[in-house]
């Protein structure tokens, strides 16, 4: 049996440690928000059937669009021209060049699948307006795909198969309990489905296609996520923190119930998989913000031998069918994601992009460093620090505490193009992982449960603290920015604490929790519980929601503020923005807002984000260093 390998654990880390290092203050060249959005942004990576290109999305006509590169690298060949919604390509077909790709309206996030034929034609294979799809997979056999729709209700996403040599779909699964659909067994006997408890407990049953059987396999409340299956479908792997603080993986035997723990260490295992024949286990763990990519040989347990990289991390691998290639990205938060491949047969490996800006040089970039701060209470709060290279006891800069979204969310070690833009500008930024944050134990995820807006932002607060202890920041110019939840956390810091922040930033936040909490988009049916029972339910919790929605006190509101929001917004309806406005307005207090028509939760354009991120130091400027520009 290929799983033999796994109680063995002959893991290797295939990242590179980067060594902090605090370098000399030096003067870096100033670059423009056109230079960093400039930058290309590449995903995806689908092998042809014949390994030799690669279906990937690119954002480097301005909006995301299907793109080929040849597996040995070389000019990306475009495949489709999209000027107004993207395109997020998905897969190529097993056995031709046709592939999937899918797109919505704009940010509506009503995705729908398309195919796009060998000739260059393209139809539409889910047609149903106002259904949300999505792509789950191909079978085993690769003569049909797996997708979910919501097609017969809006709430509950069924899951259809379709068959290739007909294109026509046939129903698979009714979905009636709002169940979350994770996964399908390779022989089509057995299905995965999950069921939120709270956000961070959900319970996992298998479902047995034949006869409509059900069985619940954690018997304990405790987080569990799908994996894998074996090749065939007698042991399924799932992740869970049952008796644990972090997320270890586990086998199940579907014959017996028999579990066992193949691997567990102190973080959480995030994902974990097979290539096609199962020659390759695939397993990636969050370790403190950041994924470390473990890749073995599923018989004998020997690691991978990956190329060395001087500063980054492995991510995103893929096998091709074949299992005679690899592709993989390395990227780290001073360097976007550049996509490789490695043939396997002769162990060569090939850069296939360069994704930064050639006009801006590596070397004034910020590799982010993690650190911890006490709170309030004493509770060690991790973080990920940016410290422009300009900063000194000598020159001092301004800072910003910058909040994730969520609720649940992580600041990871990621590449951010408006990050390491405004660190460029001059401006320390502190992205906490406040209380409720993933990735650090069941116990501090949990911590901010119905307390929103409380222990979170003294984590905030006193995030500033710290950064107020080095000598080389301007204590009096500490601002907060943030998007979604962290948007909201904005608000609540410029309404509940107005004099502890010089400005705030809300990137489309929640301002009306008694508003959104009503207003889900449907699809979160199976979510909707979890959530109440994390923020509040709308009617039973109304007073508090009520108390800590930023919008019923704008009137508290003092201090310089600037949000941006997208008109098409299924999570944050724009309304909120526009209320927030009015209200901080109405006291009188500099308000910018800026409204983008054609974007949803998260600007994907890159002349929007132009705009929008290069407005955000525009407002920073002028409010945090007294820099009045003149507007084109």
């Amino acid at each position: 049996m290929r799983t033999k390998l796994l109680p063995l654990l002959f893991f290797i880390s295939i990242f590179m440690a980067c060594s902090k290092k605090d370098p000399a203050p030096r003067e870096v060249k100033s670059y423009t928000i056109e230079q960093f959005i400039n930058t290309t942004v590449v995903n995806g990576g689908s092998f042809s059937h014949d390994d030799s290109k690669i279906l990937i999305s690119s954002d480097k006509s301005g909006i995301f669009n299907a793109y080929t590169l040849s597996v040995q690298g070389g000019e990306m060949t475009p495949l489709t021209s999209s000027e107004n919604a993207s395109v997020y390509a998905l897969s190529f077909f097993p056995e031709d060049d046709r592939f999937l790709y899918m797109m919505d309206n704009n940010g509506d996030e009503l995705f729908q699948l398309y195919v796009q034929e060998a000739h260059g034609s393209t139809r539409s294979l889910t047609p149903d307006k106002g259904a949300r799809a999505s792509f789950q997979g191909w079978a085993d056999d690769r003569k049909s795909f797996f997708y979910t729709s919501t097609k017969r209700d809006p709430k509950f996403e069924d899951l259809y198969e379709m068959d290739i040599a007909s294109m026509t779909a046939k129903l698979i699964y009714q979905n009636e309990e709002a169940y979350d659909i994770s996964g399908i067994s390779n022989d089509k006997k057995t299905l995965v489905l999950g069921k939120p408890v709270n956000t961070n407990d959900s319970d996992i049953f298998l479902y047995t296609l034949a006869d409509g059987s059900i069985k619940k396999v954690n018997t304990a409340l405790s987080g569990n996520q799908f994996a894998c299956f074996s090749d065939d479908g007698s042991q399924m792997y799932f992740m869970t923190d049952e008796g644990e603080e972090y997320k270890y993986l586990v086998k199940y035997e579907l014959a017996d119930g028999t579990k066992e723990t193949v691997f567990k260490t102190e973080w959480d295992v995030w994902f974990a998989d097979f290539s096609k024949s199962g020659k390759y286990f695939i397993m990636g763990i969050n370790e403190d913000g950041k994924t470390v990519v473990r890749v073995t040989n599923a018989d004998s347990g020997k690691a991978l031998d990956f190329p060395k990289f001087e500063s980054g991390d492995i991510t995103g691998i893929t096998f091709s069918d074949s299992e005679k290639w690899v592709r993989f990205y390395v990227s780290s938060s001073a360097s976007p994601s550049n996509l490789y491949t490695m043939n396997l047969e002769t162990g060569e490996h090939f850069q296939l992009t360069q994704n930064l800006n050639p006009e801006i040089t590596p070397d004034d970039l910020v590799l982010a460093e993690v650190v911890r701060y006490p709170s309030f209470d004493s509770l060690d709060i991790p973080a990920i620090y940016y410290k422009p290279l300009q900063a000194s006891k000598d020159s001092k800069v301004p800072a910003l505490i910058w909040v994730h979204g969520g609720p649940g969310g992580q600041s990871r070690q990621n590449y951010s193009a408006l990050i390491q833009y405004l660190v460029n500008h001059g401006y320390a930024v502190l992205a906490v992982n406040n209380r409720g944050s993933s990735g650090y134990g069941k116990t501090f995820y949990q911590m901010d449960d119905q307390d929103h807006g409380e222990g979170d932002l003294k984590d905030c607060i006193w995030g500033k603290k710290w950064m107020q202890e080095q000598d080389y920041i301007d204590t009096s110019k500490v601002g907060i920015i943030g998007g979604s939840y962290g948007g909201f956390m904005v608000m609540r810091a410029l309404t509940h604490t107005p004099n502890e922040f010089a400005l705030g930033v809300n990137i489309f936040g929640v301002t009306n929790w008694l508003r959104t909490l009503k207003s889900i988009p449907p699809w979160w049916e199976s979510f909707k519980e979890a959530l109440y029972k994390e923020m509040g339910d709308p009617v039973a919790d109304s007073l508090r929601l009520y108390g800590i929605s930023p919008v019923f006190h704008g009137n508290k509101v003092t201090k310089p503020t600037m949000v941006l929001q997208g008109a098409k917004d299924p999570r944050v309806l724009q309304v909120e923005s526009d209320e927030m406005v009015a209200a901080v307005k109405a006291n009188g207090v500099p308000v910018e807002y800026l409204i983008f028509e054609d974007e949803g939760h998260g600007f994907v354009k890159k002349e929007n984000q132009i705009k929008g991120y290069g407005s955000i130091l525009t407002f920073l400027d002028e409010h945090l260093k007294g820099e009045k520009k003149m507007k084109e």
